[in-house]
């Protein structure tokens, strides 16, 4: 085959562009410190670095919704102890009042505590986070009465007494992680019963009654046994919020892994090793002086070149 001028020419100027486009990749790879920079450069990566980048952002959006959840339980469960200390405190109350050595003037002044306790009791029951009522089922905004009006999950009258309760025993549900949700609120009837007539306000309205009238030591005792029923309830309730708390660390920590895991992988599809680069950065760079320096003895002299 006779090989022209032309063709020495043509192969030179093409061999120089695919050096050009090899310290430009190269380049990129050392700036950006990634392998591609578009999909083109290698579809295979492109495509493996989409769906370890869609595990790490799941991951993320995971890790944000279980913050929530802590969020919503550790308000609960602050909740859930103080209405034990306030019916602890109910207890001790009882116990001293049914003590016969009481004169009604005391025992009014312990129906006066008692009322307070009860307004604490409504106000932790009526308890809000971000806005949302944590003992109101999947109505966080608020019970909606026969109006159309939203009102808290406890309402009181004039007098003090309660009217209303919340009986939306429906969970709120956080996705933790691919296909499960955990309940993050609390059961409002476990906690303070959903009937109007029977519940904890009314068991303690009816204390602070007994007292008021002078009962009999032995009807105050009966309202022991009333406040010790209430004090398991909210140990049952706080008992099985402190398994979710339980299993949502489980799953927490599982997340983690998976975090770490897949950002990994995505970095070893995607990050360029640099070490590796630069050898062949630099390795480039030689050949293309190489192939300037043999490219300027192939183009043909001219006139020019004689008239120094």
């Amino acid at each position: 085959m006779r090989v022209t001028q032309s063709m020495l020419s043509n192969n030179m100027l093409r061999n120089l562009s695919n050096s050009y486009n090899n310290l430009d990749k190269y380049m990129d790879q050392l700036s950006t410190g990634k392998k591609i920079n578009k999909p083109s450069d290698d579809p295979v990566v492109a495509m493996k670095g989409m769906n370890y980048r869609s595990q790490v952002v799941n991951v993320e959006q995971y890790q944000r919704n279980i913050s929530e959840v802590h969020n919503w339980m550790d308000n609960s469960d602050s909740a859930l102890d103080e209405t034990t200390q306030a019916l602890q405190r109910l207890r001790e109350l009882a116990v001293q009042a049914s003590n016969g050595t009481y004169e009604e003037g005391q025992r009014n002044n312990i129906a006066k505590e008692v009322d307070q306790l009860k307004e604490h009791l409504i106000e932790i029951a009526n308890t809000k986070v971000n806005g949302k009522h944590i003992f109101n089922g999947t109505s966080t905004t608020g019970t909606e009465d026969a109006a159309g009006n939203l009102a808290k999950p406890v309402t009181v009258d004039a007098d003090g007494n309660v009217v209303t309760i919340s009986t939306n025993e429906n969970p709120v549900e956080i996705e933790v992680s691919s296909g499960t949700k955990l309940n993050v609120n609390i059961n409002p009837t476990s906690v303070f019963g959903g009937d109007v007539d029977n519940n904890l306000f009314k068991d303690i309205e009816a204390f602070s009654a007994a007292l008021k009238s002078d009962a009999p030591d032995e009807d105050l005792d009966s309202h022991i046994g009333t406040i010790d029923k209430n004090i398991d309830n909210v140990v049952n309730e706080r008992a099985d919020l402190g398994a979710r708390m339980n299993r949502l660390e489980l799953i927490e920590d599982r997340l983690e892994s998976q975090g770490i895991s897949a950002t990994r992988m995505m970095s070893d599809n995607e990050d360029a090793n640099l070490e590796e680069v630069i050898i062949k950065l630099t390795s480039q760079e030689s050949v293309h002086r190489a192939a300037l320096s043999a490219g300027g003895k192939v183009i043909q002299p001219s006139l020019l070149d004689f008239l120094r």
